[in-house]
C-alpha cells in the first residue's frame, strides 16, 4: 500500500508542476485532434452451406484523442486511447471480447539542444471489461491488471510524427485484484500481494507516416527492462494501426498488437482486428 501511495504522490507532483507552468497560458498554445471509429463485421451461413462456418457478428469502438501543448522550449504531448470490441458466434455460450484497451500517455519535454529535450513521461494501461479463457475462467477485469510507468529521461523529437524517448530510471507499478493472487502469482504480482513495484529502463518510440493517399500507418513501441529481476528479459509492447479512408465518414481500420511480458506468460501474445465502418475526426 505504501508503494502505491508513493507512486500516486509522485504522479500528482508531476502533474501539478506542469499545471502550474501552463496556468496562465492561453488556448493558443494547445492543439487537439481525435478520431472516433465504429467498425462492424458479420458473417452468416445457412444449414446447407457445405464448406462449413459459424454465423457471427462483431462490433468495435475506438477513440484516439491527442491534446498537445507547445510554448517556447516546452512541449507536452498527451494521448488518450479507448478501444472496446465484442463478437458473438452462433451457439457460443457467451459474447467474447475482440479488443479492450484503456491507455493514457503523457510526455513532457524541455528543449536541450536541436531535436533533443529533457523529458518526463507517464503511462497508464488497463482494460475496461472482464476477460475469460475458453473454459470460462476469468483472467482479468477492470483495473486488474493495471500498469503504471513514470520516469525522467531524454526525448528525441524530429516532428509530431516521429519521436523516441529514453528513460533509464523508470518506476513501474503493477496492480491486481486479490482475487487473482489468492492461490498463485498473477501478472508478476506474488501470491497474496496486490502490487509489484519495479525499477528499470524504458524506451518508447512513435512513428506515423502516409503509405499512399488516404492510407496512414501509426506505430508505437515500448520496451522495458527491470533492473531488479532478470534485466535481460525485456518487455515488449508494439502496436500498429492502419487507417484507410474511403470518404469523409467511412473507413477501414486494421489494428495489430504484439506483446512479450514474461511476468504474464512466457510466450508472444498477438492480437489483430480488422473492420469496416464509420469514422469521425475532430
Amino acid at each position: 500500500m505504501k508503494k502505491k501511495i508513493f507512486s500516486v504522490l509522485v504522479f500528482c507532483f508531476f502533474v501539478a508542476v506542469q499545471a502550474q507552468e501552463i496556468t496562465n497560458d492561453t488556448l493558443e498554445h494547445w492543439t487537439q485532434k481525435g478520431t472516433i471509429s465504429l467498425l462492424f463485421n458479420q458473417s452468416s451461413f445457412n444449414k446447407e452451406w457445405q464448406a462449413g462456418g459459424s454465423s457471427n457478428y462483431a462490433g468495435n469502438f475506438a477513440l484516439n484523442y491527442d491534446i498537445n501543448y507547445k510554448k517556447g522550449k516546452v512541449v507536452w504531448d498527451n494521448k488518450f486511447i479507448v478501444a472496446y470490441g465484442l463478437t458473438k458466434i452462433k451457439d457460443a455460450p457467451r459474447i467474447s471480447k475482440t479488443d479492450d484497451r484503456l491507455e493514457l500517455n503523457s510526455l513532457w519535454g524541455k528543449k536541450a539542444d536541436s531535436d533533443w529535450y529533457y523529458s518526463a513521461f507517464f503511462n497508464f494501461k488497463t482494460q475496461i471489461d472482464a476477460g475469460y479463457n475458453a473454459d470460462g475462467i476469468r483472467l482479468s477485469h477492470f483495473f486488474s491488471p493495471a500498469y503504471f510507468q513514470l520516469g525522467p529521461g531524454m526525448l528525441w523529437k524530429k516532428s509530431n510524427n516521429f519521436s523516441v524517448n529514453l528513460a533509464p530510471a523508470t518506476m513501474k507499478l503493477i496492480v491486481v485484484d486479490p482475487y487473482f493472487t489468492a492461490t498463485t502469482s498473477s501478472f508478476g504480482v506474488l501470491q497474496g500481494n496486490q502490487s509489484r513495484l519495479e525499477f528499470g529502463a524504458s524506451i518508447s518510440g512513435y512513428y506515423k507516416f502516409n503509405l499512399i493517399t488516404n492510407v496512414s500507418i501509426e506505430n508505437r513501441i515500448n520496451l522495458y527492462s527491470n533492473y531488479l529481476d532478470h534485466p535481460k528479459n525485456v518487455d515488449v509492447d508494439y502496436q500498429m494501426s492502419v487507417y484507410m479512408k474511403i470518404n469523409q465518414f467511412l473507413s477501414a481500420n486494421i489494428a495489430l498488437q504484439t506483446i512479450y511480458d514474461d511476468n504474464s506468460i512466457q510466450a508472444l501474445q498477438t492480437r489483430e482486428v480488422f473492420g469496416l465502418g464509420i469514422n469521425y475526426g475532430f
